[in-house]
């Protein structure tokens, strides 16, 4: 039997260092997919509500409980970009249902961690991301 504990008391400064114990935790590649966009986005790891949705203790190690995070993603008090981002990291370990046009909402740092993210997720290394189109 394991135990679930939430983690809700991680200050800003300790949100790279939890956004590196997810992706180190993370189970399987959507997962690791997932973990790797919020570690590198940052802000939404440092924001107390969604860390209390999102990050348990279980068995000793800290991890992601993605459904957690869909059931209160109205109610986080996101800003637009911010729901639409982690909408479209829900829907890589494939939890709701965002359209991707969602993109739309998304500022140029996000966008470029969503479109390494895709690439990551759909397991190929070797397309560059970041380029001019």
């Amino acid at each position: 039997m394991t135990t679930e504990t939430r983690v809700d008391d991680t200050d800003e400064s300790e949100a790279s260092t939890l956004g590196k114990l997810l992706v180190d935790s993370a189970s399987n590649d959507r997962d690791r997919a997932a973990a790797q966009a919020l570690f590198e986005e940052e802000t939404l790891l440092a924001h107390d509500g969604v860390r209390a949705a999102l990050v348990v203790r279980q068995s000793g190690h800290m991890t992601a409980r993605w459904e957690g995070l869909m059931g209160r993603l109205y109610t986080l008090g996101l800003d637009e970009p911010q729901r639409a981002f982690l909408g479209l990291v829900l829907s890589m370990v494939g939890i709701g249902s965002i359209p991707l046009s969602a993109v739309e909402e998304l500022d140029e740092h996000r966008l470029v961690i969503m479109q390494r993210a895709i690439v990551r997720l759909a397991g190929n290394d070797r397309i560059a991301t970041g380029t001019k189109i």
